[in-house]
């Protein structure tokens, strides 16, 4: 396959840029860069010209590829620490799995608008939660078992698939709402993240798409994937340390906020408007 220089060269400055921001953002707040990572890819390769109704699988695809590799340097690094909760991994990988499988057959027969839809809507929730909720707010001492994890695994499997984002967005709120320590949910989200984005990755390689950036496979854009990983790797240490330096808990506010004018933005875009 080739590709016009100039266009290739216009990706790959924007993916770095992309990446860069995307591991300050993962290394400062926590957040998981595919919350970043899907508008930023849908705005950079509309404007290069690769708009079509399967825009935003390729985006939601390519997020998902990098969140493989940076979940399992995450998961290795907390559990290196002792902080993550095996017991909770272990209990919802099944209802997990299943909920991104089936959420990979759902997005590949869905219009890019759908899927830009869906994103903004949960977009919106997300940057809510991060601009308004508090560490204290709590609805049960300990995670859920029986019906509940039966459903709320797959569930979260699901919608992180069709949003292209890990374990942290959905993982997170959800364990510490149960009960379980901020530092031990973010580790244990980790897992999340990598059992999400595993059979995603493997569904999206087999999705044709007609109009995509240069040498991509299926849904995913391969230089895209290469470029934001290295970026990442090289710029969330640079996040963590400003964490320490920042007040995390105000600039989480301010992100949040961000994000719910970008998902506004682009319900907006979805709507026709």
């Amino acid at each position: 396959m080739t590709a016009d220089p100039i266009i290739l060269s216009q990706l790959i400055v924007l993916t770095l840029l992309v990446g860069a921001f995307a591991g300050v953002l993962a290394g400062l707040l926590g957040v998981g860069g595919g919350i970043v990572l899907v508008p930023a890819f849908y705005y950079g390769f509309s404007i290069l010209g690769y708009g079509s109704d399967a825009l935003m699988q390729i985006c939601i695809a390519t997020s998902l590829a990098t969140i493989v590799v940076t979940s399992a340097r995450s998961l290795h690094a907390h559990n290196r620490r002792g902080a993550v909760e095996w017991a909770i991994l272990k209990t919802w990988a099944p209802g997990i799995l299943i909920g991104a499988a089936v959420a990979v057959l759902v997005a590949a027969a869905l219009r890019s608008e759908t899927l830009q839809a869906i994103f903004a809507a949960f977009a919106l929730l997300i940057g809510l939660y991060m601009t308004f909720g508090r560490s204290r707010w709590q609805i049960a001492p300990e995670m859920p078992g029986g019906i509940v994890r039966a459903v709320a695994s797959p569930v979260i499997g699901f919608l992180s698939v069709l949003m292209g984002i890990g374990g942290g967005s959905f993982g997170v709120p959800f364990m510490t709402l149960h009960g379980v320590a901020i530092h031990r949910a973010v580790a244990t989200a980790a897992g999340f993240g990598l059992l999400i984005a595993l059979p995603a990755v493997v569904g999206f390689a087999f999705v044709p798409v007609e109009v995509h950036p240069p040498y991509s496979l299926g849904a995913i854009n391969i230089p895209t994937f290469f470029i934001i990983v290295s970026m990442t790797l090289l710029t969330a240490p640079l996040g963590a340390r400003l964490a320490h330096a920042l007040q995390p808990g105000r600039l989480k506010r301010v992100f949040g906020a961000f994000l719910i004018l970008v998902a506004l933005n682009m319900m907006r875009q979805a709507l026709g408007y």
